[in-house]
């Protein structure tokens, strides 16, 4: 099951200026060091997405948290500039070692800067701390779990990537809502409200386990795990390696023949 929540899965803006103020909020950049450099938000860290990625161990993706100040109890607010996947995939990795107290910006550092609100360049440092490990498997799906379980008892195995790529092959029995369908018009996520109704219209049953994935990493899959989370569904896990490592072990995969090539984003 996923994490209790101390604080929101969103947060706007004006909350995050207000927060800011507190010692107890870390806010993060996940862009690359160089876009960081060139401006980011006010106080923010900079922790590149592929320096999670390349991580060789989970201890070492621990001490990236701990060695800019992130403790057990820091509130840590991450953002991207990328629609919200990357930071999406940083905020996983925080709840996946047991960081409780995680939310996402609701908006992209680029819409953040065309509304006006203050950027800086200068880095941000902060003491080095202690962040304790424990794991929450509850929110991982493994190869092996997602081989065991998929499209049987109760549980479903979403495919957030592109529609086409999805009638192109996918893992059998996977269904398909594109990332695209979790994405307000001018924030990273749709209302709570509306991620409900379109969920709800696809069929999925918030009793139900959920077990997203996309191509490589769990970035458009992150984001569609926290689009769930948003909608009320608490048995939500994420295929972080997903098809790139289905494919590479040598599992099959299915496609939709004589498809009806709508788009799924749409309402």
């Amino acid at each position: 099951m996923s994490l209790d929540r101390k604080y929101p899965i969103i947060i706007n803006p004006n909350q995050l200026i207000k927060s800011t103020t507190k010692k107890s909020v870390r806010v993060v950049d996940v862009r690359k060091t160089e876009e960081y450099n060139d401006g980011h938000i006010p106080s923010a860290i900079s922790i590149p997405l592929a320096g999670v990625l390349n991580a060789e161990s989970i201890e070492i993706v621990v001490s990236l948290f701990a060695n800019v100040g992130i403790d057990d109890n820091i509130h840590v607010v991450v953002y991207d500039d990328t629609f919200g996947a990357l930071a999406a995939r940083v905020a996983w990795t925080l709840e996946y070692i047991g960081h409780q107290n995680v939310s996402l910006l609701g908006i992209t550092y680029s819409t953040w800067k065309s509304m006006g609100f203050k950027i800086e360049k200068k880095k941000r440092v902060y003491k080095k701390t202690k962040h304790s490990l424990k794991i929450n498997n509850d929110i991982l799906a493994t190869i092996d779990y997602v081989n065991s379980s998929g499209g049987y008892n109760g549980k479903v195995l979403l495919d957030s990537r592109e529609r086409l790529n999805y009638l192109d092959h996918h893992i059998p029995r996977a269904i398909n809502i594109p990332w695209k369908t979790f994405a307000g018009e001018n924030s990273i996520l749709r209302s709570s409200e509306e991620l409900k109704r379109l969920v709800k219209n696809r069929g999925l049953s918030d009793t139900q386990e959920v077990i997203t994935y996309c191509g490589s990493v769990g970035t458009l899959s992150g984001l569609a795990y926290y689009g769930l989370l948003l909608a009320g569904y608490r048995n939500v896990k994420l295929y972080v390696k997903s098809l790139r490592e289905w494919k590479s072990n040598g599992f099959p995969t299915e496609d939709v023949k004589d498809a009806n090539y709508w788009d799924l984003s749409a309402e």
